[in-house]
């Protein structure tokens, strides 16, 4: 017969009262900081739901085929808001196709093949301090760059050069935190079957970063939909419904241009919010076909 040993069934000493003390102090701190999260969230949530449904009650009874299809015009007395989507869409493609590979480049660049080197530390605080440039200042740049400079108009390929800087830092930035958030061992693995380096880093390292790079394709295309101020200067005003090539180089305006002028200049409050639904439409449909994009390109 055993004998249980008398220290491992002695009790736990009792708590002194300051310990006691102490721990419904903390239990309380923890309910209350549980509590004020939980507020701050749902604050959150709740102004979310209050711009959203206070925009699509002011603008969806507003919001007609006729305004979606057809242009502004004086002589028949109509708005329409046609040339401004399509100037909407030429701006976002023509601005991605050349900031998303340079962006992409050079956080592979500052990632994978410069390290902590005096240079690469010189493009991240350039990175860095790019993005927090006020957008005005992009557009008085670009109008001066872009227009006097270089000679070209007003139009979607001025714009689209200017938001290609401003977008840049974003991307680079995403990127090269989505890149270090994959393994070293990852690397080394891939090295050490005998991969070379650049065949590493397509087939292993920028699969399992994607998701990094979508987000930061949606959070530039976000701002080249909802940026007015650099556009006003290099873009310009137009609203009149131009072809692809001709809006390259004529006044050309998009959809956040034209709220404006509708809002502040011409008064059409209700044009104005069926512009900022159809705005929060586009910005959702792009955000879905860039996930759709980004599970596509895992699996290849």
């Amino acid at each position: 017969m055993s004998v249980k040993n008398p220290e491992l069934s002695a009790e736990m000493p009792a708590l002194s009262d300051s310990e006691k003390k102490s721990a419904e102090r903390r239990k309380l701190w923890n309910i209350n900081a549980n509590f004020w999260l939980c507020f701050c969230a749902f604050l959150t949530m709740a102004l979310l739901v209050f711009l959203i449904g206070y925009i699509a009650y002011r603008g969806v009874p507003h919001l007609t085929w006729q305004l979606i299809r057809s242009e502004t015009s004086h002589l028949k007395h109509t708005i329409g808001i046609l040339p401004n989507i399509l100037n909407t869409l030429y701006i976002i493609v023509i601005t991605m196709a050349i900031a998303l590979p340079v962006s992409v480049g050079a956080a592979i660049y500052l990632t994978e093949y410069a390290g902590r080197t005096k240079l690469a530390n010189i493009i991240e605080f350039a990175t860095e301090t790019l993005s927090g440039i006020p957008s005005i200042i992009y557009g008085l740049v670009g109008m001066l760059i872009f227009i006097q400079m270089f000679g070209l108009k007003q139009g979607i390929l001025a714009g689209a050069l200017t938001l290609v800087i401003m977008i840049m830092p974003v991307i680079i930035r995403t990127t090269q935190e989505s890149l270090k958030t994959v393994p070293d061992a990852y690397r080394e693995g891939a090295l050490a079957l005998g991969a070379g380096k650049w065949h590493m880093i397509r087939t292993v390292v920028l699969p399992n970063a994607i998701d990094g790079i979508v987000t930061g394709c949606i959070l530039g295309i976000g701002r080249i939909v909802g940026e007015s101020a650099a556009l006003l200067f290099t873009a310009g005003f137009g609203l009149v419904l131009n072809g692809f090539v001709k809006a390259m180089q004529s006044s050309s305006a998009t959809l956040t241009v034209a709220l404006y002028v509708y809002a502040s200049e011409r008064g059409e409050t209700d044009v104005a919010f069926a512009i900022a639904v159809i705005l929060m439409i586009l910005t959702f449909l792009i955000n879905r076909l860039a996930k759709l994009a980004a599970k596509k390109l895992k699996k290849v």
